[in-house]
C-alpha cells in the first residue's frame, strides 16, 4: 500500500538507529537526508567534530612539567586542528553510511515536504519526488538559533555551526552563551591561548550541574585566562574595522567587549520550519519543537518525533535510544522505556560528567544525604595523568546509604562515570563501594575514596547524635 514502512526525516543519531531497528523487525524503511552525507548534525558540525577538536587541542597542549606554563605551549594552526577533525568526520560518515547499506536501509537525498500524513515529497538538485510511508517520524535535529537583529556573517560572527571553518587561530574570541556549546568552544580556544571573554545573562553557565563542580570549571577556566562577565544582556554585536575587521558587543549594562571573532551560541532551535507540518496538522512550539507522548508520537498518530526536536535532554546517546524506542512501538514490539539515570557529558577542558541528583535538588526536596569528595591529586593515577584538579563528589541518602547522584570533573570524567551510573541504576550505595576492591591505579579508586569519605562523616555524624542522646538522658 505504501513505499515504505517507515521514513526517518533526518539521518542523525535517533534517525539511524530508528531505521536500522525497523529493518531488524523486517520492515521497509528509509532515511530522508537535506545534507550531502549521512549523520546529520551529530558528525557534520556537531558532537563529532568539537570533540574531535577537543582533542586536537589536547594533543597540541604541550606545558611543562608543572602543568601550569602557558609560555611553553605550541600555538597550531586552525589547518592542522581541523585536518584531524576532516579525517574523523569523514570516517564517521563512511561508518554510518555502510550500517544503513548492510541494513537494507534507502538514503533518499533532498528536502522533505509533508504533502500528508502518508505522503512526502523530496526536493533535491535532481527534482522533486514523492514518497509514500505508514509511519513517519520526524528526527530534523536543530540549527543554531540566530538573533534577528545580528548579522551572523560566518566570518566575524558565526555560529558553532561554522565556528570550525575559520582560516585562522583568532587572537582573541568573545562567546555569547553560557550554555553547554559556549563553555565547551570557551574551554577550548583558551587553552590554545586565545584570549576569551564569556558573556551569559545568567548569573551562573551550567546552572543545571551541581554548583561544586561549575565552582571548579570557572576556577580553571579562569586560570586560562577566560573573562566571564556573567549577569550580562548583550544588546547589540557590530563588526568594525579597529584598524583590523572585529566584533564590537555592547552590553545591557554599558560595557564593551571587542574581540576579533564572536561565537553566538545561545541554544538551538528545532528544523522544522519548512516540513510542511500545517499540511498534517501539526505545529511546532516558539523553539521549533514537537510535542510527543510516552511512546514518542506525535498528536498525528502515524508521526512520530525523536532526537533534538522534541527538546530535553537532547544528547546523541539519548536521541539514539529514543529513535529505536519509537520504532518498536509503532510496530507493535513491546520495550522497556528509557531509563531516568543517563550520563550528562559536558566537553569542556576539564570535561565534566554527572549522573543522578545534584545536591541543590536534594537540599530543595529535603532529602537527608551526605557527600564524599574524592580529588585526583589524592589517587596515583591522577597523579600519573598530571591532573591535580579533578575531582569525584558522590551523593548517599543520609539513613538508606543508597547512591544518589554522581559527579564528575577532570580527565576521563564522560568514561568515570560510568561505574556509578551502573550503581545507580541497580539500587546500590555506600556498602558496595566499601566492599569492592578496583584496579590500582586506576582513577576508578576514586570511588572507593569518595565512600570512605562519605562514610566517615556518616559515622562522625551517628556518634554525635548519640553522646547528644546520652547528656540529654542524663
Amino acid at each position: 500500500m505504501y513505499d515504505y514502512d517507515i521514513v526517518c526525516i533526518g539521518s542523525g543519531p535517533a534517525g539511524q538507529r530508528a531505521a536500522v531497528q525497523a529493518s531488524k523487525l523486517g520492515k521497509r524503511a528509509a532515511v530522508v537526508e537535506r545534507r550531502h552525507s549521512a549523520g546529520g548534525v551529530c558528525i557534520e558540525t556537531g558532537t563529532i567534530p568539537s570533540k574531535t577538536f577537543r582533542e586536537a587541542v589536547r594533543s597540541f597542549m604541550r606545558l611543562s612539567a608543572s602543568g601550569a606554563d602557558r609560555a611553553a605551549r605550541v600555538r597550531p594552526s586552525m589547518a592542522e586542528l581541523a585536518g584531524r577533525v576532516t579525517h574523523v568526520v569523514q570516517r564517521e560518515l563512511e561508518i554510518v553510511q555502510d550500517q544503513l547499506e548492510r541494513n537494507d536501509v534507502a538514503m533518499l537525498r533532498g528536502r522533505a515536504f509533508f504533502r500528508d500524513r502518508h505522503t512526502l515529497e523530496i526536493h533535491s538538485f535532481e527534482g522533486v519526488r514523492t514518497v509514500t510511508a505508514e509511519n513517519f517520524l520526524v528526527c530534523v535535529g536543530t540549527v543554531p538559533a540566530e538573533p534577528g537583529d545580528v548579522l551572523v556573517d560566518g566570518e566575524t560572527v558565526m555560529t558553532s555551526d561554522a565556528i570550525l571553518d575559520m582560516d585562522e587561530l583568532p587572537r582573541s574570541l568573545a562567546v555569547i552563551g553560557g550554555g553547554v556549546i559556549g563553555v565547551e568552544y570557551a574551554s577550548m580556544f583558551a587553552n590554545l591561548g586565545v584570549k576569551v571573554t564569556l558573556v551569559d545573562r545568567r548569573p551562573r553557565p551550567l546552572e543545571f550541574l551541581d554548583g561544586e563542580i561549575v565552582d571548579e570549571l570557572i576556577h580553571q577556566m579562569r586560570c586560562e585566562l577566560v573573562t566571564l562577565r556573567c549577569g550580562e544582556a548583550v544588546a547589540s554585536i557590530d563588526v568594525v574595522e579597529s584598524p583590523h575587521k572585529a566584533g564590537l558587543i555592547t552590553l545591557e549594562s554599558g560595557k564593551h567587549v571587542v574581540a576579533q571573532k564572536v561565537l553566538y551560541s545561545i541554544g538551538r532551535v528545532g528544523a522544522t520550519a519548512d516540513l510542511g507540518l500545517e499540511n498534517i496538522g501539526l505545529s511546532a512550539d516558539s523553539r521549533g519543537r514537537l510535542t510527543v507522548d510516552g511512546q514518542f508520537r506525535t498528536e498525528a498518530e502515524n508521526i512520530y518525533a525523536a532526537g533534538d526536536v522534541i527538546g530535553f535532554p537532547a544528547l546523541a546517546a539519548t536521541s539514539s535510544e529514543q529513535g529505536r524506542l519509537a520504532s518498536c512501538h509503532m510496530f507493535g514490539i513491546e520495550s522497556e522505556p528509557m531509563r531516568d539515570n543517563f550520563p550528562v557529558g559536558i566537553y569542556s577542558i576539564p570535561e565534566i560528567s554527572m549522573v543522578g541528583a545534584t545536591e541543590e535538588e536534594l537540599t530543595r526536596d529535603k532529602v537527608p544525604y551526605e557527600s564524599g569528595v574524592a580529588r585526583f591529586r589524592e589517587i596515583a593515577r591522577g597523579q600519573i595523568l598530571g591532573d591535580d584538579s579533578g575531582l569525584l563528589k558522590l551523593l548517599f541518602h543520609r539513613d538508606t546509604r543508597e547512591l544518589l547522584g554522581i559527579h564528575c570533573i577532570g580527565t576521563h570524567a564522560t568514561e568515570l562515570i560510568h561505574v556509578g551510573q551502573a550503581v545507580l541504576t541497580l539500587g546500590g550505595g555506600l556498602d558496595y563501594f566499601l566492599s569492592t576492591v578496583f584496579n590500582y591505579p586506576t582513577l576508578a579508586e576514586c570511588y572507593k575514596v569518595a565512600a570512605y569519605n562519605a562514610a566517615n562523616k556518616l559515622r562522625f555524624a551517628a556518634q554525635a547524635a548519640e553522646a547528644h542522646g546520652r547528656r540529654k538522658v542524663g
